[in-house]
């Protein structure tokens, strides 16, 4: 509603100090945008559902689900998920960005992680803390930096005090990493996956749904990729069409997927290894 969209209106472009640390969007996603195993999509409905229907939640004692832990491989959806909640509520997304925190404050990042929690509180949106395992990681790590372990206590106290009316979200490529006291004070973990064939079967006949596509031979080009991240998958799609538009035809084939699949594939190697 207007109502909500006027609200966060003094720092979607944040200044002084908030600069640096929050960048704000307005997503349009919705959550039949994305193809999601069934697990997480009924995670992500259920925190809709709860969030929505919040005021009937408290009448009787209870609290919505609002501080979810993403933890899954990178290009699986977690940042995309935030984008969903943050679209499907009407409310801005503020990505707060921990490694860029941490190095750049070094020494005041508790109080930088107190104006954050301020905003929190004072600006009612969808608040993503990215590439969270920069902090969170194990506190009994050896050789691990005090500057980090204050970092994390400071942020478990501010996260266990907050009851405001936003939504706070952590995503981490690293969940091994992470300390396990984290754990318990999210109210959910939404686990994410490398999608399964049937996943990937959607997200590719999504992707290039503008196209005539009845000359792909699907369980050839689902063979060829397996293994590839949601990411992966809508990269190599959109390549293709690419292709397919810059030479003039309206149909992909089987060979225009292949030749992007392969491209990408060779474009994700590391010694010889897939970087996920």
């Amino acid at each position: 509603s207007t109502g909500q969209r006027a609200r966060p209106v003094p720092i979607v472009t944040p200044r002084g100090e908030l600069s640096g640390l929050l960048s704000a969007s307005f997503p349009k996603a919705r959550l039949n945008h994305m193809a999601l195993d069934r697990r997480s999509r009924d995670m992500l409905e259920q925190v809709l559902l709860e969030y929505r229907q919040r005021a009937m939640l408290r009448e009787h004692g209870l609290r919505p689900l609002r501080k979810l832990l993403f933890a899954g491989p990178p290009g699986t959806g977690k940042t995309m998920s935030a984008e969903v909640l943050a679209g499907e509520l009407g409310l801005p997304l503020f990505t707060i960005q921990f490694d860029g925190l941490i190095t750049k404050y070094l020494g005041e990042t508790a109080a930088k992680l107190r104006l954050i929690f301020d905003a929190v509180r004072d600006t009612v949106a969808v608040y993503l803390f990215d590439e969270f395992d920069a902090i969170g990681s194990d506190r009994t790590t050896p050789n691990e930096l005090g500057e980090i372990r204050r970092v994390l206590n400071s942020f478990l106290q501010f996260l266990e005090q907050d009851d405001s009316e936003s939504l706070i979200v952590a995503a981490t490529n690293n969940p091994q990493l992470l300390d396990r006291a984290l754990f318990r004070r999210f109210d959910s973990v939404v686990e994410y996956e490398l999608p399964s064939r049937e996943v990937l079967d959607q997200i590719l006949r999504s992707s290039l749904a503008l196209l005539d596509t009845s000359k792909v031979d699907w369980p050839v080009v689902l063979d060829q990729v397996a293994g590839f991240s949601h990411a992966e998958a809508v990269r190599a799609c959109e390549q293709a069409a690419k292709n397919v538009i810059l030479d003039g035809r309206g149909a992909v084939t089987t060979a225009d997927l292949e030749v992007a699949i392969h491209a990408r594939i060779s474009a994700t190697r590391t010694d010889g290894r897939r970087v996920k």
